[in-house]
């Protein structure tokens, strides 16, 4: 079946381009943040490019006409970007000062799995048969990459994952949530939203965690600088666009494969640009983690 399943008339270059967004940018997102963490503390630099993306993508929804929220909508969407960007991104952010980048992205991978079991415990959706073995799948090769001896035996390591899965908990809590909650009828101001509230919340645990004497505007090289506004700008901003423009022209089936497909641009981006090695049972596990959440989406795209 064609990738291209559209709800609306629009040019396949621009769902193309919109793909290759959601597929590279938000991929290249782990070692964009590792290098930007390299000379900014972790909480205060997500903390800043989520204030400022936030807070440019809701003048531009102001821009375009948008209506303003209600108060019940402002305060859910501050609810939700607490467990969505202050948790989920700012734990894997902080995690990414332990954890390789690629790896870091593989351990994310995991948190489709997560969230059907919580479907279960939350929703009653019992898991069918190929999505038991999805989980069976990635049950496996997440043993297989926290096992490793390089890594089993390293407390910073250990300490950097177990954030991440702190962080695939709150991700996999909000996005359940988050369906039947009252939000901004425009997904994008609602993001926007989301993001700035979420950056601030991060900006408030990096005073509280000691980072503002960390930081020194005059020790940010270049390549910290520019990751930051990288972030900033194509992974908020224009991914934010591009996946808003999705949801409105493809099919919701079709977007999922940016879960899969992230984790293994993340690993090329590091191994290339920042000479993280690969082993081979990362490898593997890789391979299984990710057939376990191609199992879990069919199991979505086919509806039962």
């Amino acid at each position: 079946m064609s990738i291209i399943n559209q709800k609306k008339a629009a040019p396949d270059f621009k769902i193309l381009l919109a793909f290759f967004i959601i597929y590279f940018v938000w991929g290249s997102t782990y070692l964009a943040n590792t290098w930007a963490i390299a000379d900014m503390p972790p909480f205060l630099m997500a903390g800043i490019r989520f204030v400022i993306a936030g807070a440019l993508l809701y003048g531009y929804c102001i821009l375009i006409g948008k209506k303003t929220p209600t108060r019940a909508q402002i305060q859910n969407t501050l609810y939700a970007g607490l467990f969505l960007f202050a948790m989920g991104n700012g734990l894997v952010v902080w995690a990414l000062q332990f954890v390789d980048s690629g790896i870091a992205a593989l351990v994310v991978a995991f948190e489709p799995l997560v969230v059907v079991l919580m479907m279960w415990k939350m929703k009653s959706e019992k898991p069918t048969l190929n999505t038991w073995g999805g989980i069976l799948l990635g049950i496996s090769g997440m043993g297989l990459l926290v096992g490793q001896p390089e890594f089993i035996n390293d407390t910073s390591w250990l300490w950097g994952v177990a954030a991440i899965f702190g962080a695939i908990l709150a991700w996999g809590y909000i996005s359940i949530w988050i369906t039947d909650a009252n939000l901004p009828e425009s997904l994008l101001q609602s993001a926007a939203l989301q993001m700035f509230f979420g950056g601030f919340v991060m900006l408030g645990m990096g005073l509280l965690l000691g980072e503002y004497p960390m930081f020194n505007y005059q020790k940010i090289g270049p390549r910290a600088s520019w990751s930051l506004w990288y972030l900033i700008i194509f992974g908020s901003i224009i991914a934010f666009t591009a996946f808003n423009f999705l949801l409105k022209n493809v099919s919701p089936t079709k977007i999922v494969t940016s879960t899969y497909i992230n984790p293994v641009v993340a690993l090329v981006l590091g191994y290339y640009l920042n000479q993280e090695g690969i082993s081979g049972q990362s490898l593997l596990a890789a391979g299984l983690l990710i057939v376990g959440v191609v199992l879990i989406n069919w199991r979505r795209k086919g509806g039962h």
